[in-house]
């Protein structure tokens, strides 16, 4: 039985050593232009998806009256115009930049956003994900907000770029008519 437990406990000590000397070696390339080894391409897909599938089980959504309300819909468009479509990209309007340099790629939401349960988008939206550039939008807008934007989202597989582009120009003539020096 000692020599059980001594053997466990050397196996544990050269494990805690050499992921040591894996970490101050730099041995592991942290370049977002690297590509993980398949492996580790599970390791941290699974991580983050039990994580938020194990958080989001907890989120209660308003009802789909507060979500499919015209005005929710407008502030989530707004939202999401400004702050997600550079690197979440819209129907009729492709992605920045940045997205080509960020590993992983961020999901298209027009695309897979219908897949995507509601508290999920709601948690992923509010808390963010360490890592990925997907930043958290909780320290600076209400749960109101970020509802929209989840409300916003889901929607995005079902619209037209036509559509998308209206909205765009709805918005920026809103805009204008409230950069009239006027208080709103």
């Amino acid at each position: 039985m000692k020599t059980i437990l001594l053997t466990v406990v050397t196996l544990i000590i050269l494990v805690a050593l050499g992921g040591l000397v894996f970490i101050y070696t730099g041995t592991y390339n942290v370049a977002a232009t690297s590509r993980d080894n398949a492996i580790l391409h599970w390791v941290l897909e699974t991580t983050r998806e039990e994580s938020i599938d194990r958080r989001a089980d907890d989120v209660i959504p308003p009802p789909n009256s507060v979500l499919s309300n015209p005005q929710t819909l407008r502030v989530g468009f707004e939202h999401y115009n400004e702050m997600c479509v550079v690197c979440h990209g819209a129907p009729g309007v492709e992605p920045g930049e940045a997205r080509e340099g960020l590993n992983p790629k961020p999901p298209l939401l027009a695309k897979v956003a219908k897949n995507i349960p509601t508290g999920e988008l709601f948690w992923v939206i509010k808390h963010g994900i360490k890592m990925t550039g997907m930043p958290a939008w909780g320290p600076t807008h209400s749960d109101d907000k970020i509802w929209a934007m989840v409300a916003f989202v889901k929607t995005l597989p079902e619209l037209t770029p036509a559509q998308y582009k209206a909205m765009q120009q709805a918005s920026a003539t809103m805009d204008h008519h409230h950069d009239d020096g006027h208080p709103h």
